[in-house]
């Protein structure tokens, strides 16, 4: 069985040139770069138009396949024909004072209201002091002040009558008043004169000053009564004064607001507010330590959220999505030692910001931040964003604050976020489901065809553009278009990773610039291409130093019994690279049990057990289907220090094994890899260019000799896209990679002998790989039936059984 080798046009899909309709991408710029997102694009449709709550979205896939660009375009297209959101006003509140009030109002009305208040608290500031230095507030509190004064003169002038009438004096001592008798000649009489009047005069007199200080005491009693009534009636006076002053602003305002209640609330409000401080607005009293522009603070209102430049719905997008910056914050500045706060001092978040459009937010940074993920959820499911500060929820602080009213709540959410986050959330967060209905998957690459071509060249014009970098010519777009099927690992598909192109755009443009070209040139992003393998190359170059000076022992040439190379690859940061290993394998005596070295070290994992498991099984059916397999093998990777997993290596250590068994040798200047399942049959593996070229860059410095190449599964022929220098060689014959679809035909590649097809008997023709493998399991099998049944002693098994010696006096 002769197995063809590839060709060059195999083992890379070119791009033709002559097929893109253009000179240079000039001709193509402003094309859009939404292309091959028709599966995501209709779940942003249908995400964006149903209104129920709950449908919000989160748009997965990998980083660097445009996610942000393409929902930001989607959104911003669709919100462009939508209603414009509302304006939204927070006002003091001046029941509890803590409550800041929201009022609604129509986009641009919120700065018409501002201006307003504005342009009333400037006229407050003149029309009430005005007000109170007017004439005629002054002759009516003259009035007020001569009716008090002339209440009292009057109550004493009536006590002072009646003590004239009965002779006795009402006399103004430091102490207050007191009454004294008076003499023949009206003066006042002293104590011993009057202690010398008759008994009866002496009583009369003193009941006399008795009742007068009783009518006093009334009097003086009444007094504060009297004092504010005048007081009331100096309020009465003021608020008088204060409504004609504002009274007439006020009116005209209701006029033209009167289809907003808000508005005409807080009007009202600043009605009651300023005749019940009357006094503290003309600097008579009131609040204690409140100056007038603190004091006139409280009418003004705080824009919150403003739309009056706003054309359609908004699309916000948060980059730091933390609690505050999500349902807003309420700072505080410093007064006199302590922390203090009004409505002015609240600030939106990117929910109000949005409220009535679109949010978009990065998963994992909504994630990892803290309370951000719990507020977000609670204002979905409420429909309302409350404005909380987060020491509340530590109890970090204790000085007041305030508690706006929560805003009604109208906001379409979209998640951008790798897709295990999703399925995380979907797992593990039971309000997620109910909160994003609707996920939109992003591709990572689409169908390479003609029509696809030219909607690629389409999206390199548009990232030209974006990146403001020189045109590309037809040549360097085909050179793009092949990479990208390079980096989706597919000759039939290409990679949309905008970002990566965009990157490799920009470098390609500065060999241009070095070589001063006007246009990017198919040579400028080879180069680029290259200058990005060559700075990732430290640890690759390390490797294959230490592989030529064989300390790291890889054969390239000639046979070896037991002996394989296999490919693995590394990947470190963005660059992965291809890294050949000897697998080794040894066989013996035993009861079946096929030693995995790597997983008794602990370095192999789960799926490269599973790999060694199909293996072992393969090898029992196919060998001792009607016996026991009386075989203990082990099998290595040599030099290896490090983790290893997956099953890639499996065909491999399927040849290495069937090798040390049948004592045919297998060729060193061949490296296979492949996975194999339990009927022999050779599945595709990943990463087959960066292993090929691995092992091509090994022989290729030790010299090319026509013998050398890569056996790999028939399933990754659709996946080779080579660099251009294993290209070259595979054309000139000097290298070769080889198509594998059963372990047989790599049998028959490595060995040079012919695998064996078992016969309608069930055996294997003579001279064959395969018979010779069985011939030797064979022997196995007599080998412990005989010392097993012999002389009673028992078989020493893989696993440290004892055994005694068999009838040929040897261990095997």
């Amino acid at each position: 069985m002769t197995i063809t080798p590839l060709t060059a046009d195999q083992v890379y899909q070119r791009c033709d040139p002559a097929a893109l309709d253009f000179d240079t991408t000039d001709e193509l710029r402003g094309a859009g770069t939404i292309i091959g997102q028709e599966r995501a694009i209709e779940a942003l449709r249908l995400g964006t138009g149903v209104r129920n709550n709950g449908f919000n979205l989160f748009v997965l896939g990998p980083g660097g396949v445009g996610k942000h660009e393409v929902v930001s375009q989607f959104l911003h297209e669709r919100a462009s024909g939508e209603a414009t959101p509302p304006d939204w006003c927070l006002v003091h509140d001046f029941n509890t004072g803590n409550r800041p009030r929201l009022i609604r109002l129509p986009p641009g009305d919120g700065r018409r209201l501002c201006k307003v208040i504005e342009d009333l608290v400037q006229e407050l500031r003149t029309a009430l002091p005005a007000a109170f230095e007017s004439d005629e507030f002054q002759r009516r509190m003259r009035e007020l002040q001569q009716e008090m004064g002339q209440r009292h003169q009057q109550a004493f002038r009536e006590i002072q009558e009646a003590a004239d009438q009965q002779g006795i004096a009402l006399l103004q001592t430091q102490n207050g008043f007191t009454f004294a008798p008076k003499d023949e000649n009206g003066e006042v009489m002293d104590p011993e004169r009057f202690r010398e009047l008759p008994e009866e005069r002496r009583e009369a007199i003193e009941k006399a000053v008795g009742e007068l200080q009783e009518r006093l005491q009334a009097v003086i009693q009444q007094m504060p009564r009297w004092r504010k009534e005048a007081q009331e009636k100096i309020r009465s006076l003021h608020e008088e004064m204060a409504v004609f002053a504002v009274g007439h602003l006020l009116e005209d305002l209701h006029g033209k607001w009167a289809d907003y209640p808000g508005v005409i609330g807080h009007l009202d409000a600043i009605r009651e507010d300023v005749t019940a401080n009357v006094e503290a607005l003309i600097g008579q009293g009131g609040e204690q330590g409140q100056s007038l522009q603190a004091f006139f603070r409280r009418y003004e209102v705080n824009l919150l959220v403003d739309n009056a430049e706003q054309q359609g719905a908004r699309v916000v997008y948060e980059d730091m999505p933390s609690h505050q910056r999500l349902v807003g914050r309420v700072e505080h500045q410093v007064h006199q030692g302590a922390l203090v706060t009004d409505h002015h001092l609240v600030r939106a978040g990117a929910l109000h910001r949005a409220n009535g459009g679109y949010l978009i937010l990065d998963a994992r940074k909504v994630l990892t931040q803290p309370l951000a993920w719990e507020s977000l959820k609670r204002a979905l499911f409420s429909r309302r964003v409350h404005t909380e500060p987060p020491e509340q929820y530590f109890s970090l602080i204790s000085t007041v604050t305030l508690e706006p009213e929560p805003m009604p709540l109208d906001v379409k959410v979209i998640l951008l976020g790798e897709r295990s986050l999703y399925y995380l959330l979907t797992a593990y967060d039971p309000d997620f489901a109910e909160l994003f209905k609707i996920e939109a998957d992003f591709e990572e690459d689409l169908a390479r065809t003609d029509e696809s071509i030219h909607d690629y060249a389409r999206l390199v014009a548009t990232l030209a553009g974006e990146r403001e970098v020189r045109p590309l010519d037809r040549q360097a777009v085909a050179r793009v278009i092949e990479h990208a099927s390079r980096m989706a690992d597919d000759s039939e598909r290409l990679s949309i990773h905008n970002r990566a192109i965009g990157d490799l755009l920009v470098e390609a443009n500065q060999w241009a610039i070095r070589d001063d070209s006007r246009n990017i040139r198919a040579d400028d992003i080879q180069q680029a291409i290259d200058h990005q393998v060559y700075r990732a190359s430290r640890v690759r170059e390390n490797i294959d130093r230490a592989i030529q000076r064989e300390t790291l022992l890889i054969d390239t040439a000639g046979s070896a019994v037991g002996q394989v190379n296999g490919l693995s690859v590394m990947q470190l940061g963005g660059q992965a690279f291809g890294r050949p290993a000897r697998i080794t394998a040894t066989a013996r005596l035993g009861r079946g049990h096929m030693v995995d070295i790597e997983r008794e070290a602990k370095l192999g994992g789960n799926i490269h057990s599973k790999g060694m498991m199909i293996l072992s099984n393969l090898l029992a059916s196919r060998f001792a289907g009607e016996a026991p397999l009386s075989l203990a093998a082990s099998i290595a990777f040599e030099q290896s220090y490090g983790g290893i997993d997956g099953d890639s290596a499996s065909v491999a250590e399927y040849c290495v094994l069937c090798s040390v068994l049948s004592g045919h040798g297998l060729a060193q200047g061949i490296a296979v890899t492949g996975s194999v399942n339990q009927h022999g049959q050779v599945q595709a593996v990943g990463g087959v260019n960066e292993k090929i070229e691995g092992f091509f860059d090994v022989c290729s410095q030790r010299g090319l000799d026509g013998r050398q190449g890569v056996a790999l599964p028939r399933a990754n022929i659709a996946n080779l896209m080579l660099h251009p220098r294993v290209v070259d060689a595979v054309a000139a014959g000097r290298f070769h990679i080889w198509p594998l679809s059963h372990v047989d035909d790599a049998l028959t590649l490595l060995t040079g002998t012919e695998a064996g097809v078992v016969d309608a008997d069930g055996h294997f023709p003579d001279g064959t790989v395969n018979r010779a493998v069985a011939d030797r399991l064979r022997h196995f099998a007599k080998l412990a039936e005989r010392r097993s049944g012999g002389d009673g002693a028992a078989v020493k098994s893989d696993n440290g059984d004892n055994v005694g010696d068999g009838e040929d006096g040897r261990e095997e």
